[in-house]
């Protein structure tokens, strides 16, 4: 058996092999969908977790961890605020299909940002219930719960990475005064 994440209590032993890589779809369908209108699901893995006070880098051991990715269920909320930064939207809302093509759900991608403005390498996928797919039980709000997947990306995109110290000299309000190398 293995032991899938290390959420404090709330560790789940898995048979040998068991590796946790949903797709879009079965994250919405399997597991987001069943959540909102309180229904089991087994295996019970992804935890619930106000995600706002933390930052991504401390999810470990509070969010379910299949590699260096972070699997949870949060309340929606507009605040993306956190103790180092913020999440904050990027491109546009895409939307999830079942393989019949019925729209079951929405993906929004958010980038976690430092300091003054400062991209990290910290991508959070959030999943919620598309309103189209919610219409058939009008006695469930399917708007309150998200499901998140949080993971830091490899540094290929630019070129540039900054250190721990270029992060904390960007993130200080005497920004003009301090000149990256080109």
């Amino acid at each position: 058996m293995i032991n899938l994440g290390s959420m404090g209590d709330n560790n789940f032993n898995m048979p040998p092999g068991f590796r946790f890589y949903p797709t879009d779809e079965e994250l919405v369908v399997h597991f987001l969908h069943r959540k909102a209108a309180l229904l089991p699901c087994h295996p019970d893995v992804i935890p619930d977790l106000d995600l706002y006070p933390y930052d991504p880098w401390d999810l470990d051991g509070k969010a379910m961890a299949e590699g260096k990715k972070w699997y949870f269920y949060s309340r929606r909320t507009q605040n993306r605020v956190m103790g180092s930064g913020c999440w904050q939207t990027i491109g546009v809302e895409e939307p999830i299909y079942s393989p019949s093509g019925q729209k079951v759900g929405m993906k929004k991608c958010c980038a976690f940002y430092i300091g003054e403005g400062v991209k990290t390498n910290w991508i959070m996928h959030e999943y919620r219930i598309s309103s189209s797919s919610s219409t058939r039980s009008r006695k469930i709000d399917y708007s309150k719960w998200v499901l998140c997947r949080v993971y830091e990306e490899d540094g290929g995109g630019d070129g540039i990475e900054l250190s721990c110290l270029d992060e904390v000299f960007l993130s200080l309000d005497d920004l003009d005064e301090i000149s990256l190398p080109n």
